[in-house]
């Protein structure tokens, strides 16, 4: 069983759905508890954040190394830079916590460097997350798996030894709650490299719950996702992609948040279980399939023909399948024509 405050994460339940709050908070924590807020009116059952500074995460420097490059939206920015701009001051998370434990969100975030995960715990987090370029990272990964937290991995640019090996490390530490997230680590992420088929086969090849961690725009490639069997759903999300910062062209707002949680919900509700035959709410439109009628008027005795026998709708005569065993035969009876037809009617 995985599990994250009250909410059991995994097959047969209801999807759990993530707000990732990441830099848009555009450096204000009056911003970020709006967030907060709108996140939940949206659907969502826990916010996310990040927790680094430009320090823990990287160097400054102007050499290239450092410099973004690749054909994402931050190309040509310094990597510290861009991170002193996108990350969120750790003295207001304590702050956060509590607006989010008031309004019913679950809280957590993905640590970025063992003292990330001690602050964290100093927090009582209920789980800890590794970002996909985190996953390489195996001491970090033993360090969370050593709280007993359940952990979620996101798997994005991973290769499958490279999933298996975070995998072992976090159960070699003493992880016993362990989560997948399909992801694309590109910025905005175009359907087409999204892949989802790896999602059931992710969850068959490490027996995990797997969830997706999504960076397309709009919201179809989750709720396809869900169809799939992702248990778990985390998406970016921000007031308005017109406040910029770093990750708001990919983000949803809030009236499109609530429709991919309605949507998901709807995918959930038809997902259902393997079943043939008749359900409730079909059980009436049995009796508009179509089954022998006669068409023609016709005397005792007479012959059955595809003239005089048809098979139409309603429901109310022999089925279908007996048509060639009425043929040929004779009329037990006088018969008018939109009579739908039964063996009392046949003479054997």
């Amino acid at each position: 069983m995985f599990s994250i405050g009250k909410g059991i994460i995994g097959s047969g339940q209801s999807t759990y759905i993530i707000a990732e709050l990441s830099a848009n908070h555009n450096q204000s924590l009056e911003h970020a508890i709006a967030v907060l807020h709108a996140a939940r009116g949206a659907g969502a059952d826990a916010i996310k954040l990040q927790t680094y500074t430009p320090t823990t995460i990287t160097l400054q420097s102007d050499k290239a190394y450092f410099r973004v490059s690749g054909g994402s939206l931050w190309d040509g920015a310094l990597l510290y830079e861009l991170y002193e701009q996108a990350h969120m001051p750790w003295a207001w998370q304590a702050a956060l916590q509590k607006v989010a434990r008031e309004i019913g969100l679950d809280f957590f975030s993905s640590a970025f460097d063992p003292t990330a995960v001690d602050f964290l715990e100093t927090l009582n987090v209920p789980a800890h997350k590794i970002a996909s370029p985190e996953l390489v990272d195996i001491p970090l990964i033993e360090t969370m798996a050593r709280t007993g937290k359940p952990l979620i991995l996101s798997t994005g640019m991973a290769t499958f030894e490279e999933i298996q090996e975070a995998v072992n490390a976090a159960r070699g530490a003493g992880a016993t709650q362990i989560a997948l997230l399909k992801c694309t680590s590109a910025y905005p992420s175009p359907p087409e490299a999204m892949n989802l088929r790896t999602i059931p086969h992710l969850a068959e090849q490490f027996d995990l719950p797997v969830g997706l961690s999504d960076h397309t725009l709009g919201f179809a490639v989750p709720v396809a996702a869900v169809t799939l069997g992702a248990c778990m759903i985390e998406k970016h999300f921000t007031l308005r992609r017109a406040d910029g910062g770093p990750d708001s062209a990919f983000s949803l707002e809030p009236h499109e948040f609530k429709q991919m949680v309605a949507a998901i919900r709807v995918a959930e509700q038809a997902l259902g279980q393997v079943h043939y035959g008749v359900t409730k709410q079909d059980a009436s439109g049995r009796a508009y399939r179509r089954s022998l009628f006669v068409v023609k008027n016709i005397v005792v005795g007479e012959i059955f023909t595809n003239e005089n026998v048809r098979s139409i709708r309603p429901a109310n005569g022999l089925s279908p399948k007996h048509l060639p065993q009425v043929l040929g035969k004779r009329a037990a009876r006088d018969l008018e024509r939109g009579t739908p037809l039964v063996w009392e009617d046949v003479l054997s």
